[in-house]
């Protein structure tokens, strides 16, 4: 499948040495990121104000398609940071949602609320675990007209989370887990997953630098270990126009399970020597694919 057009090739232009994009983003949004992470790390409801605040902010243009962007497990909405501010400064509304990351049915719910508040079209990305929520969430959302997938996980209806990821060979994710016991409202007994924290920058981010993974370390937000027995009850790429950007160096998601994905559900797909963390690794890739997909909107 083909990729973002000609107009894209400036702003998805690539470097090939590690780290080389993340030079793009630059302090500004190295200091921003960890501002905000640093935030929702002490606040709890956080990350959700944070990350909402900055994505509506001023200067949208209203006649464009609002992008949704969902986090994947391990993280919260300041992953997605350097990617708001080149869409933003590109004009688009935005909002950011606050995966909760308590499995496949509670976090499709709390994206659809979410869908459900926005008025007119809606491009819906999701990263890593969040690319699952998103394939759930949207069907039957009538205003989200394309979906998104960045390093992500793309079920098809009735398809096991954790069958999936072990599909194809390449995954550095399950040794590097640490569970913690948790107890859940109704005192059932349960496990939330985290990245240890001498294995996140080489699983996690490996072109990112050290200086910010030992942050985006300290404060990520875990995955509820029951996510990877959820069973997906829908695949909204059956019926929704998709793009898929497939991170050739991940070690969290192997790029072979990303491409075969891609390949079933028709994606318009690029491919990038980038990280699982590929909106910090790539950003400027990243927010090519998703302008690509916005162009494809016609705002009601």
């Amino acid at each position: 499948m083909s990729g973002p057009g000609e107009a894209d090739r400036g702003d998805a232009a690539r470097t090939d040495s590690d780290g080389g994009a993340v030079g793009a983003v630059g302090r500004r949004t190295v200091v921003a990121a960890g501002a905000a992470l640093a935030a929702a790390a002490g606040l709890g409801t956080g990350p959700a104000r944070a990350a909402d605040g900055a994505a509506r902010g001023g200067g949208t243009d209203r006649r464009r398609p609002t992008i949704v962007l969902v986090h994947g497990a391990f993280a919260d909405g300041g992953s997605w940071t350097p990617v708001v501010e080149r869409l933003q400064d590109a004009g688009y509304p935005l909002r950011v949602v606050a995966n909760p990351l308590r499995g496949l049915a509670t976090d499709a719910a709390q994206v659809r609320g979410v869908l459900a508040a926005i008025p007119g079209p809606v491009v819906l990305a999701g990263h890593s675990y969040g690319g699952a929520v998103v394939t759930e969430a949207a069907a039957g959302a009538a205003n989200v007209r394309a979906l998104v997938y960045i390093a992500a996980f793309m079920p098809d209806q009735g398809e096991v989370l954790g069958e999936l990821a072990g599909r194809f060979p390449g995954s550095e994710l399950t040794p590097a887990l640490r569970p913690e016991p948790t107890t859940g409202p109704d005192g059932t007994p349960g496990a939330d997953l985290y990245l240890a924290a001498d294995r996140f920058h080489d699983v996690f981010a490996a072109d990112v630098p050290r200086a910010t993974t030992r942050l985006l370390a300290a404060v990520q937000r875990p995955l509820s270990a029951s996510a990877f027995a959820d069973r997906a009850s829908a695949a909204a790429w059956r019926t929704i126009p998709s793009w898929t950007l497939v991170a050739t160096r991940d070690r969290g998601i192997p790029p072979e399970l990303q491409r075969f994905q891609a390949r079933r559900a028709r994606s318009r797909t690029v491919e990038t020597a980038a990280s699982h963390l590929a909106m910090y690794g790539r950003p400027h890739e990243v927010t090519a694919l998703i302008k690509a997909a916005a162009r494809s909107v016609t705002a009601d």
